[in-house]
């Protein structure tokens, strides 16, 4: 089994254990529950958008921060391809509009993974399953 990270998910795993249901936090801290959890590319740029808005803030290194993040047990960082960034355009409708949100379901669609969210954009999305 699959799982991949919505950007919050990844966050808060890391920042604010606490804001993630019980259901993800089981799942993400055993590791015998999944063969491997993604993280889509685009991730990393949302949490420096975040920081660059002061929506969130840390007391090290961002950089730092971001290495240490990815060093998660079966942790593998999906790329962004050329053909990745086509497919998070052409995804059935109706979803919305958030280009982070299409890559992030492009990639699970690609990857045959379950998405680890809170979103309900997501959550309620027909062609990807997701769980929080």
């Amino acid at each position: 089994m699959k799982y991949l990270l919505d950007t919050h998910t990844w966050i808060w795993w890391h920042m604010h254990p606490e804001n993630l249901s019980h259901k993800v936090m089981t799942l993400i801290g055993d590791t015998s529950k999944y063969d491997e959890l993604l993280l889509s590319a685009i991730s990393p740029w949302e949490f420096s958008k975040l920081l660059e808005k002061g929506r969130i803030g840390i007391s090290c290194d961002p950089e730092d921060w971001i290495k240490e993040a990815l060093d998660l047990p079966k942790l593998r960082l999906v790329h962004l391809s050329p053909v990745l960034a086509y497919r998070s355009t052409i995804l059935p409708q109706p979803f919305h509009d958030d280009p982070a949100d299409q890559i992030i379901v492009a990639s699970a669609r690609a990857e045959n993974a379950t998405i680890l969210t809170k979103d309900e954009n997501i959550l309620l999305y027909k062609h990807v399953t997701s769980i929080w």
